[in-house]
Parts: structure tokens; sequence; C-alpha cells
């Protein structure tokens, strides 16, 4: 007896769903088709320019044939629609054939689409729509170059590869520690890990292939701390010879959008000389030496720039400086003359990111301004235009813990940075993990570079 009141109800319910689901499908397949009809897509000029082919070979077979197949059409179908319009008046039978061509034209193109979006993107028409409109907004998006290395310039590239697919990442390769140094030990290669992380951060490939490419090995004799994306760039070093190459062919493979550079295909050490006389030789080993760095430079000295990233700063639109370690991240791309020139050269928008947090071994109790004094004794010459820097403080409890390892916040002196030239740009672009860490936000950071980049381009 309960069974005819709850068929009735779910029958009520299951109606009413349908026309909510129908209300709300239809304005969405309107978008849909408005967005097929947007332009720059690439796609509707070609089909049409298909379709126009199709009828130039129709009237090329016409005229080879002397018209004589036309002259026939012409009086079977004039005799055909005579006939019809007979039956059916024209005011009847026009616009109704006018809605069939509409109509198969419309289905067959659909068709068409269907099945691309079927080989290529396994999916719906929803999605290959989508691509099509992300790939056109990123590829007009600016030419960024960014400078720097370990996490925070991973960490940055995340959110920026949301606003242009035109990114080229330049890149430390005086990293001697963990996997990559002993790689650039036994294999003799430069470095892979700060690029690695790279390309990890600009893939947009599926997240499985992506966590492949960052995986490390746990357990294996002569593979526990290796990466696998680092062994896969060793391994494709040894086959084509070159670094730039391997890292070209990982690119492909990971869908990565934009370019990872090394500053310099020259095998260099770091080297920095400490306030109390003490002269260390290693990336490493100078963060490890726990003292003040007075000066830092490396071996050899001056070491030849890429040329692929000379051209991609001489072309840039935007440069980004950091973020990341001072002295064995961000300066190493600076000890290449050629980068430096390049950069100070360019009169585009330039600004440098700074660190939120101290690090030890490098940054003991710097200011903002201590950051871009070393920078500008490093490099020699004025680089960058406007510094980033994290508008409030940590809470209570992260400081604390920072405090234990003796390290503290970045201190903001807006009179010191004023007086070296620079613009401040102070935003919230922290994020406080569970571990009461901090690192910069990739998505806010991305958003309040990008917004400063949109506000000054038109000054240059």
């Amino acid at each position: 007896m309960f069974l005819k009141p709850l068929h009735t109800a779910l029958a009520r319910l299951f109606r009413r769903a349908r026309r909510e689901s129908l209300t709300l499908a239809a304005p969405r397949r309107v978008n849909r088709l408005m967005g097929w009809l947007a332009p720059g897509l690439l796609v509707k000029r070609w089909l049409f320019l298909s379709m126009a082919g199709v009828l130039m070979v129709g009237v090329g077979l016409m005229i080879w044939l002397k018209l004589t197949p036309v002259f026939y059409t012409g009086q079977v179908l004039g005799a055909a629609l005579r006939a019809f319009t007979t039956y059916v008046p024209s005011y009847v039978s026009g616009p109704l054939g006018i809605l069939l061509g509409l109509w198969l034209i419309f289905w067959g193109q659909s068709r068409t689409v269907g099945a691309i979006t079927d080989v290529l993107m396994p999916g719906n028409e929803e999605d290959l729509l989508d691509a099509l409109l992300t790939q056109r907004r990123l590829s007009r998006g600016p030419k960024i170059v960014v400078i720097g290395g370990g996490t925070g310039l991973s960490n940055l590239l995340r959110g920026m590869k949301q606003y242009s697919a035109n990114i080229t990442a330049i890149v430390t390769v005086a990293d001697d520690g963990g996997s990559s140094g002993r790689l650039r030990r036994e294999m003799g290669m430069l470095p892979p890990g700060d690029i690695r992380n790279c390309l990890a951060a600009l893939a947009d490939e599926e997240k499985l292939l992506t966590e492949l490419f960052q995986y490390r090995f746990e357990a294996g004799s002569g593979l526990v701390g290796h990466s696998f994306g680092n062994l896969f760039l060793t391994a494709m070093n040894e086959i084509t010879g070159d670094l730039e190459q391997a890292i070209a062919a990982s690119s492909k493979v990971l869908a990565v959008r934009g370019q990872v550079l090394p500053a310099t295909s020259m095998d260099v050490q770091l080297w920095a000389e400490l306030r109390d006389g003490r002269r260390i030789v290693g990336e490493s080993k100078i963060t490890e030496a726990r003292g003040h760095i007075v000066h830092i430079g490396c071996l050899p000295p001056n070491p030849p720039a890429l040329p692929k990233a000379v051209k991609a700063i001489e072309e840039a639109d935007y440069i980004v400086i950091g973020p990341g370690s001072l002295y064995t991240s961000l300066i190493p791309n600076l000890l290449v003359p050629d980068l430096v020139k390049a950069i100070a050269a360019r009169r585009v928008p330039r600004i440098y990111v700074c660190n939120i947090m101290t690090e030890p071994g490098e940054t003991d109790g710097f200011s903002v301004s201590d950051h871009i004094r070393a920078i500008d004794s490093a490099c020699g010459c004025y680089l960058f235009d406007a510094v980033l820097v994290q508008k409030m403080m940590p809470s209570d409890p992260v400081i604390t813990h920072y405090a234990r390892a003796g390290v503290g916040p970045v201190l903001l002196d807006r009179a010191a940075i004023l007086d070296s030239g620079r613009r401040i740009i102070a935003a919230n672009v922290m994020e406080e993990r569970e571990n009461l860490t901090v690192r910069h936000h990739s998505e806010r950071l991305a958003r309040v570079l990008l917004r400063w980049y949109t506000r000054t381009q038109r000054l240059w």
C-alpha cells in the first residue's frame, strides 16, 4: 500500500528534475554554440576553406566537361522544382529548404567536431572548446622571463602558466648537492634538479605523468635519493649529447607551457668569501658554513650564457627575478655577464620578488633592502625597477616555529628601498601551511605580478 504513493512522489521528483535540467541545459547549449562562433579559434576558417576547395573542384570539373553536366543538371532540377512547387507553395517550400540545408550543415559540422574530439580528447565537445579557448588566451599572453631556481621559481611558475604560454624560465646550474650533485659528479652533466622542478611546474599533462617525473626512489642500490625526472633527463642527455635538447624532449613529453633553459651550458662552481675570512667552494657547502657572506662568485668566472636564454630576454615583455634563495638560486644566474647585460638593456617592466623569511647561512637578519643591495653588488648594475614584498607578517605560531631555527621574517625597510630607486609592491601573497611553514601562494603571487605588469607596461 506504500508503493503507489512512493512511486508517485519519485515520478514527481523525476519530472521536476528533468524540467530543471532542460531549463539549465538550453542556455548552456546556446553558450557552447556562441563559444564555437567566437573568433580566433582557428577552426571555422579551415572548415570554410575546405568547403570552398570542394566547390572549386566541382567548378573545375564542370569547366573541363564544357558545362554539359551543368546544363542537364539545371534542366532536371528546374523540372523537379516546378513539379514540387505545383503542390507546395514557394512561400512554404523555400523557407523549408533553407531550414533543411542549415540543419544538414549544422549536423554535419557537429558530427565532425565530435569525431575529432573522440580521437584527440576523450570526453566531450565542451572539453575541446574549453581547450581551444584556453589555448587562444594563453598564446596571446605576454612574453615572460622568470629567473631563479629552487622551489621558489617552480612555485611561481605554477601560477604564471595560467596567464601565458609564452614563459621562459632561466634556471641556475650551480647546484652540487643531493641527487643533482651525485649525477653531476658521476655523469659529468649539469645538475638537472631545478630544471626538473620547473618542467613539472609548467607541465600541462596528466597529473600522474607529472608525479612520475617528480617521483623519488626510496630503495634500491644506487637509486636511493634519485628522482625519476633527474634520471630521465640524464638518459636524454646521454642520448642527445646535449642538455638543451634533453630539456626540449622532456618538455614535449610533459606538454610544457613555455620553455626551461639553463643559464649557462658551462659546468660552474659557486664560491663565497665569508666575513670571518673563510673561502667556501660549492653551493651546498656555502649554506652549511653558516657564515656571513661578503662576496660571491663562480669558477670559471664570467661563464657564457646560453644563446636562447639571451634571446628570450631580448624579446621579453616582462622580466621577473625570484623568488628563491638569494645567494644559491638567484645570484648564480646573475654571475653570467651576458644575461645581466641583456636584462639591463631591456626597457620593460622588471620586478624582484623578495623572500618572506630569512635563510640560515645566507640571509640571517637581512631586510628587503639588504637583499636588493646583495643583488646590485653581485651584478654591478641596476636590474629591476620594483620589489614585491609580503604585506602582512606571519602569524605568531609560525614566527615562533621559525625562531627555533634562527629564522625570522624579512623586514620591510621602506626608506632604504626607496633610496635605491625601487618601487614597493606590497601584497598578501603568503600561504601558511599546517606544518607552520610559509610559502608564496602560486596563484596569488602570479595574479599580483600580472596585475602590476598590466598597469605599468604602457609606461615602457
